[in-house]
């Protein structure tokens, strides 16, 4: 009964017409543009996915962590200690941070990840510490009634932890979802150290700020003041400590994205063992002055420094070992007809490099200059105009320079990556993406990264040219070697090669 109702039901509703597939064009070309739509896709999840999103979500969390901790921070010091904190906190912040960029040269990361990381250790890191190590603090002190032991054990035992946790973080969250701009030792050192000045920024407008109050209450001024002593601690003897304690971090965390994908236990205990040791070394420092009257003097010359040199000798040595790796990974690709012989050479020496850059942008500025210049006698001098344009093609040609070595670095980055079997399945695209770039910027580049090979050295110059030294032509793009017909061919840079017996 009940099929035959629901047969007498279907049969009994009007006919609709179905579109024939047969009529395909005629309905698709019937359909009315975007703007005119009834009918729009529901966006299920967009939102999240948007990079936009994310990252507005991101920066707006942190200005009100910002604005809380400097809330917080005024509310401890006063608006005139805030104030003074502020102003001599600042100081010690470019100079760590120029330090941090010129490790980072060779390869250098995004704007981005830096403001990222040194907002989160300013803001977020900070809020984080002050908040649970008040609330620890108290938390002792109510348990064994002993307010005096209870700032000894928050100090050495509770601000350690929960500072470089919460440093550790940044790098963390760049090492999850910036992977590829995380590939090794000076990366790690560089987001580590960027994060940690930050929180010492923050850190230091506190403690200045409260030494500039008790310099009020007790009227003392001056070099004998108790603001000019935490400043000399703080920002002349130690501004290196809290980015010494968490470069641990970042170093451990650089060894784990060198390590190959299958080494999933190293990649996790690495970081680990590096943020012990952070937690550590920064207990030891906190703890220095518990110890005995000199204990902070024994702890920093005995410990803290040497340290600090090793580390810094390590993040040089990996910054030596990155311009290698160009010398090392390009000469195939110059073999291959990507890159002619002498730009590896030039793009493993920062001097080469900047070089190159001097040189594209004085080159393009006197070629727009010279067609100022005419045949028939001099001609008036150029406008203000006509100097700016010069301008202008000079600083493109030397920005087109910088991007080409950038695309030569990472080149060189991914192929030992895929040496150690840590390049992902993607290589072979993300490779023939690189070399799209550098061929795009070749015409410009390659001359005057064959120029600085020359003129710092490292190319000696050879003519007339011998026929074996042109590789043979990419299939694809129709050759790329330093041959007649090349664009900016110079016969008088070829590398130092010996003619076949």
């Amino acid at each position: 009964m009940v099929s035959d109702g629901s047969v007498q039901q279907r049969q009994s509703q009007p006919a609709v017409p179905l579109l024939e597939e047969q009529r395909v064009g005629e309905i698709l070309a019937a359909v009315p543009e975007r703007r005119h739509w009834r009918y729009r896709p529901r966006r299920v999840g967009m939102v999240w996915r948007s990079r936009t999103f994310r990252v507005a979500a991101v920066f707006t969390v942190l200005a009100l962590c910002g604005l809380a901790i400097l809330a917080l921070v005024r509310d401890q010091t006063g608006t005139q200690g805030f104030l003074v904190g502020l102003g001599l906190a600042v100081l010690p912040v470019p100079l760590l941070m120029a330090a941090f960029r010129w490790l980072d040269r060779v390869d250098p990361g995004p704007w981005r990840n830096v403001l990222f990381a040194f907002a989160w250790g300013a803001f977020a890191a900070a809020l984080v510490a002050i908040l649970a190590n008040s609330f620890a603090t108290r938390w002792i002190a109510t348990a064994t009634a002993d307010p005096s032991n209870a700032d000894t054990l928050g100090a050495t035992v509770i601000a350690p932890v929960v500072e470089e946790s919460a440093k550790a973080a940044a790098v963390l969250l760049i090492f999850l979802f910036r992977r590829r701009e995380f590939t090794g030792i000076v990366d790690g050192v560089v987001i580590a150290g960027i994060t940690a000045s930050g929180f010492a920024f923050t850190e230091n407008i506190l403690y200045l700020g409260n030494a500039f109050g008790e310099d009020q209450q007790i009227g003392t001024s001056g070099v004998v003041s108790v603001t000019a002593a935490t400043f000399f601690v703080r920002a002349v003897m130690s501004p290196f400590a809290h980015p010494l304690f968490t470069v641990l971090t970042g170093i451990a965390f650089g060894l784990a994205a060198a390590a190959p994908r299958r080494r999933r236990i190293r990649r996790i205990a690495l970081p680990l063992l590096g943020l012990v040791l952070a937690m550590g070394m920064h207990s030891l420092w906190n703890g220095s002055a518990v110890f005995s009257p000199y204990g902070f003097y024994a702890v920093y010359g005995v410990f803290m420094v040497p340290v600090f040199g090793l580390v810094t000798w390590l993040a040089i040595w990996s910054r030596v070992r990155e311009l290698r790796t160009l010398s090392a990974e390009l000469p195939a690709y110059a073999a291959a007809g990507w890159l002619t012989p002498a730009e590896p050479l030039a793009l493993s020496s920062m001097r080469a490099r900047s070089l190159a850059r001097d040189a594209a942008r004085r080159r393009y500025a006197v070629e727009a200059r010279g067609t100022w210049q005419s045949p028939y006698g001099p001609t008036p001098a150029p406008s203000a105009q006509a100097k700016a344009a010069a301008k202008a093609y000079g600083k493109a040609a030397a920005q087109a320079v910088a991007e080409y070595e950038s695309f030569a670095t990472s080149l060189a980055s991914l192929r030992l990556q895929a040496r150690r079997g840590t390049a992902g399945p993607d290589f072979a695209d993300r490779e023939l993406e690189l070399l799209h770039h550098l061929w795009q910027r070749r015409e410009v580049a390659s001359p005057a990264l064959a120029y600085a090979a020359q003129a710092t050295g490292r190319l000696r110059p050879a003519y007339p040219p011998p026929p074996w030294t042109a590789p043979p032509p990419h299939p694809q793009y129709g050759g790329c070697r330093n041959s007649y017909s090349s664009p900016g061919y110079n016969p008088y840079l070829l590398p130092r090669q010996q003619p076949p017996q």
